[in-house]
Formats: structure tokens, C-alpha cells, sequence
């Protein structure tokens, strides 16, 4: 499964109206839970700053990703964003394949240049 993240933003009525925020907190994780069952959530936070709400969770691909950020919209989110995250170890390895690949690329280019 895919790793992702929800930057989440409160409207401002939404953030007036949470008297029980529990509760508002609760509905949202039910409604993600019964309408993409397949996801995991691995940690949420509670932000000081620019967004409300931090989740990193694993779903199976985009389109789960995007249900869970609808319906982080329809339970009060002016603004919900998912990122994908690649572990940084992936990164790396992937980082070293292109730079390998550029690294032959360049070689090539410069070993035609010196036969002409």
C-alpha cells in the first residue's frame, strides 16, 4: 500500500461550530473508515499553523487518497490536500538510479562529441 498525507484546513464556521470536538473528530474517522475500509491510518495530529489536521495513512492507490480528502471536504475542510509520501530510504535508491542513468547519458554524449 501507498503511504499518504491529508493536510487538512478547517472553514471558519466549522471551526466555531466544534463545540464537541471529539465528536466532529469521531464522525469524520467513521465516515472515512466505512467509505474506504481499505485504508490504515498510521498517526493524526492536531497542527499549530497553516493547516488544522495532519493524517498520514496507507490506501491502496489515488483514488482511495481522493475519497478520503472529499470527504475531509464534506465534514467541514475548506481545504484538504494529499500528498503522497515516499519513504526516504525509496527515495534515495531512486534519486541514485536516475542520477546513474544521467551520469551514462552524459558519458555517451560526450564520448560521441570527442568522435566527431
Amino acid at each position: 500500500m501507498q503511504t499518504y498525507i491529508l493536510l487538512t484546513k478547517l472553514a471558519s464556521q466549522a471551526s466555531a461550530q466544534l463545540e464537541d470536538k471529539a465528536k466532529a473528530s469521531y464522525e469524520w474517522y467513521n465516515a472515512v473508515k466505512h467509505n474506504c475500509p481499505e485504508v490504515r491510518f498510521l498517526s493524526h495530529y492536531a497542527l499549530l499553523g497553516r493547516y488544522d489536521f495532519i493524517d498520514i495513512y496507507e490506501a491502496p492507490n489515488e483514488e482511495v487518497a481522493a475519497k478520503v480528502s472529499l470527504i475531509s471536504r464534506m465534514n467541514g475542510a475548506l481545504y484538504a490536500e494529499s500528498l503522497i509520501a515516499i519513504p526516504h530510504n525509496r527515495y534515495l535508491e531512486l534519486s541514485e538510479e536516475v542520477s546513474n542513468q544521467y551520469d551514462d547519458s552524459f558519458k555517451s554524449f560526450l564520448k560521441q562529441k570527442k568522435a566527431k
